[in-house]
């Protein structure tokens, strides 16, 4: 049986998530832009904007309290409840890691492009598409997009393995690069698990979609 004022609500909560997730995608691409171009001044921009992204966190899971308590749904609309909180959860871990990533523009500021940032970049940008192609698959309620954008997560973990090795290799050559080798290593573990909370909220929405528990991470 369809019910419109409850169909409203969601659709409020849908423009919400959509807006989180744009805000988040945003954030990772100025940080990341931050980084290579050792613009600091972009740093407080996106700061600002994680600001933003908590704000819209709890706006989310207010609403869907409300509507659990006052609407009481049942069967696939509560499961669909249930999901938004998941994923607004791993949308702001993922803005926070958007700002590790801008705020270690201090660190290599005024100082030689090291091409372990490139590969940082890289990555960042897999992650991006990962939190955009997590935002459509909601919007759709889409598993199948949910699923193949999921697929980018082993990208991003076979860059981090590849980065962590070289950045070694070459703390063994440069040992007076520890601090700098470290933050590298460090920023890459971020992306990694930007990674894995977008695949995480791509469980989300097929468990959202078909009321199964996948294993995207096989």
């Amino acid at each position: 049986m369809q019910n419109p004022a409850f169909d409203a609500d969601v659709a409020a909560i849908d423009e919400l998530m959509v807006l989180m997730a744009a805000k988040v995608e945003e954030a990772v691409l100025k940080a990341s832009h931050a980084l290579k171009t050792q613009d600091v001044d972009l740093y407080k921009t996106v700061k600002n904007a994680d600001g933003e992204i908590d704000k819209l966190q709890l706006q989310i899971e207010d609403h869907v309290i409300e509507l659990i308590a006052t609407k009481q749904p049942v069967a696939s609309d509560l499961r669909k409840l249930l999901s938004v909180f998941k994923l607004a959860a791993d949308f702001e871990r993922a803005g926070d890691y958007a700002v590790h990533l801008a705020k270690a523009t201090k660190l290599f500021v005024h100082e030689p492009q090291w091409h372990q940032l490139e590969r940082i970049a890289t990555m960042a940008d897999l992650g991006a598409q990962m939190i955009h192609g997590t935002a459509q698959a909601y919007r759709q309620r889409s598993s199948a997009l949910a699923r193949q954008t999921a697929l980018l997560d082993d990208e991003i973990d076979h860059a981090h393995k590849a980065l962590v090795q070289d950045t070694l290799a070459f703390l063994m050559q440069y040992p007076e690069q520890a601090e700098r080798a470290t933050r590298i290593i460090t920023l890459s573990g971020h992306l990694e698990r930007l990674g894995d909370h977008m695949t995480n909220a791509c469980e989300a929405i097929v468990f959202m979609v078909e009321g199964i528990h996948a294993d995207l991470n096989e």
